[in-house]
């Protein structure tokens, strides 16, 4: 059975020494978010992580979900571990204060979402979508529904779903077939089938709120047409409580390859009361404000699962004797030597750690910058954080997953053919991590978000923002003879970037399949960038701190070395191929 110890040391490094959590409590609001108060925070839900989720995570996914006549039963220890998520005040705790909840920083929810993710994913999700749905009706909400709704969604009494997919549809939502007609008392009643929805159904609570996509009989065609709606599985009254059943039934779970202790649901919409969420035809605005929270959760999701997977291929790693060290044996009191010494078993070991950390270090700098967009006092320090936010929030969830996919398939191959065996648990996090580069958007989606929509945005100032941040800290790292060479490496890279982004752009403005030919090659160069300039804040926080802590210089030297060494150069490779544009793909009549 694998094991999971949250990375606590690391976390305080990160947030204490290369983001810069002491910033949180000068905002407005969040005085009281001292490095002290949230280290105590996420301690605690570390040890929750540890010992409640991590012990059901493998059973879970043996016994999986069970559907009978439109009701869910999850794995045994869910329920009870659920209630114990509630008594612990987690699900209120970046919630307002005005419906019940803590208040507290979101940067904290998104490090206690890695630490959840990796200790149980499933279980992680029948929650995840809740925090999405709370934001939504915050923002776009009426007072009426907020005082409705709110209160028993902060405490974790109810759960929340995002129900946009359909069978005809996909990803293109302007084809969706759900239609909402209004009714009596500013009311509407959609009918129509939604397919994948995670948490659609389960025996944790006693209501769960459905934020749908549906269009109304005057909406103009595609996705202009789209309208965001509010639908309970179980009538809400005016006081709070829960009433009758709504026309909300599940009429399926899927059988699917991972995250098997969460139901994935076809819920059918049958002359359902619901309200209108935001304005008419103005759905997918309001839709977009929980589908980049779930975006961002998604990336934590990969990133726990590297996380969970690198600490059991480390620790077999040191455990398992077969063969001998190149140079003699390692250990002659033995007939063979930890498989640790193998250079080919320490390659792997070092591409996980190196993906892992550098990928967390940048999603929690992401993540700091929510804080800021909504609480710094200076309107420009918000449109920057902004900026940060809309450029990255693909590629944290596309190149996060997409790592966290190679990292777990390594962790397996770190094991052999043990890690092929279903009681080692590595299967699972291979089979749980595959699903993350698919829902909230596949991974090409996000890919041409970043290129086709974001990069280009007013004449790519996000982009050129960025770039300013990468350049500024490179200059400073050059000057530090410990890293200074690491530095140059990533400056080439990030030139490599800027040249790449300019030749496809230009490309772009007589071939349309330029930008498509390139998005997923683009968004991993970016990703790669991204992550190397992080490793280069955290050597600069190590060489800062090396007094204190002299060993643990020493090693985030050496990984920020390997990933800059080992991975980054795989920039030029991309560039190259980027770089042979679209007629390559396009060329071969495959019709």
């Amino acid at each position: 059975m694998p094991s999971y110890r949250a990375p606590l040391d690391d976390i305080r490094f990160l947030l204490d020494h290369v983001i810069g959590v002491d910033q949180l409590a000068t905002l407005p609001g969040h005085e009281d978010a001292t490095p002290e108060m949230i280290h105590t925070v996420l301690a605690e839900g570390a040890r929750f992580c540890e010992e409640v989720l991590a012990p059901i995570n493998q059973t879970g996914d043996a016994e999986g979900c069970i559907y009978h006549e439109g009701s869910v039963t999850t794995p045994a220890g869910f329920r009870e571990a659920y209630r114990a998520y509630c008594d612990g005040g987690w699900p209120g705790m970046v919630a307002p204060a005005a419906f019940g909840g803590q208040d507290l920083p979101r940067l904290m929810r998104i490090v206690l979402d890695e630490m959840m993710c990796a200790a149980n994913l499933s279980f992680s999700m029948y929650e995840l979508l809740s925090h999405g749905v709370t934001g939504a009706l915050e923002r776009w909400g009426s007072d009426a529904l907020k005082a409705r709704f709110l209160p028993r969604m902060v405490d974790g009494s109810w759960t929340g779903t995002m129900c946009l997919t359909e069978a005809n549809a996909g990803t293109d939502l302007g084809l969706i077939r759900t239609r909402a007609v209004p009714a009596a008392n500013g009311h509407f009643r959609l009918t129509g089938t939604k397919i994948f929805i995670s948490a659609g159904e389960h025996d944790l609570t006693e209501n769960i709120v459905h934020l749908v996509l549906a269009k109304l009989p005057d909406a103009p065609a595609g996705t202009r047409g789209i309208s965001l709606f509010l639908v309970p599985k179980r009538i809400v009254q005016e006081d709070g409580s829960c009433g009758e059943a709504n026309g909300v039934r599940c009429s399926s779970i899927e059988h699917k390859m991972g995250i098997r202790a969460n139901a994935t649901c076809v819920l059918d919409f049958d002359d359902a009361e619901g309200f209108l969420i935001g304005e008419p035809h103005k759905g997918m605005r309001a839709m977009f404000t929980m589908m980049n929270s779930a975006r961002l959760n998604v990336g934590m999701q990969g990133i726990g699962l590297a996380e969970v997977s690198y600490q059991n291929a480390l620790a077999y790693a040191r455990d398992r004797r077969q063969g001998r060290a190149s140079g003699g044996g390692a250990d002659t009191g033995a007939e063979a030597d930890p498989i640790l010494v193998h250079p080919d078993v320490r390659r792997m070991l070092m591409t996980m750690k190196a993906y892992t950390e550098g990928l967390r270090a940048l999603a929690v700098w992401v993540g700091l910058q929510l804080d800021l967009e909504a609480r710094h006092p200076d309107a420009g320090a918000r449109a920057a954080a902004a900026d940060v936010l809309a450029l990255m929030t693909p590629v944290i969830k596309a190149f996060g997953t997409d790592t966290a996919f190679e990292v777990t398939n390594l962790a397996l191959q770190c094991f052999g053919g043990y890690g092929y065996i279903r009681e080692t648990g590595m299967e699972q996090f291979v089979r749980d991590a595959r699903i993350t580069q698919i829902y909230e958007g596949t991974n090409g989606v996000q890919a041409m978000d970043l290129l086709g929509r974001k990069v280009p945005e007013d004449d790519g100032r996000l982009v050129r923002h960025f770039l300013g941040l990468v350049h500024a800290d490179l200059a400073a790292a050059v000057a530090v003879p410990a890293i200074a060479a690491l530095a140059a490496r990533v400056e080439q890279a990030a030139q490599a970037l800027a040249s790449t982004t300019k030749q496809v752009l230009t490309r772009a403005q007589t071939n349309p399949d330029e930008i498509g030919a390139a998005a997923s090659d683009y968004l991993r160069l970016f990703g790669l960038v991204a992550t190397g300039w992080m490793w280069i804040r955290i050597a600069m926080a190590a060489v800062r701190t090396e007094a204190g802590a002299p060993q643990r210089t020493i090693e985030k030297l050496g990984t920020a070395r390997f990933f800059v060494e080992r991975l980054l150069p795989t920039v030029h490779a991309l560039a190259a191929q980027i770089s042979a544009g679209a007629e390559p793909i396009m060329a071969v009549d495959l019709s």
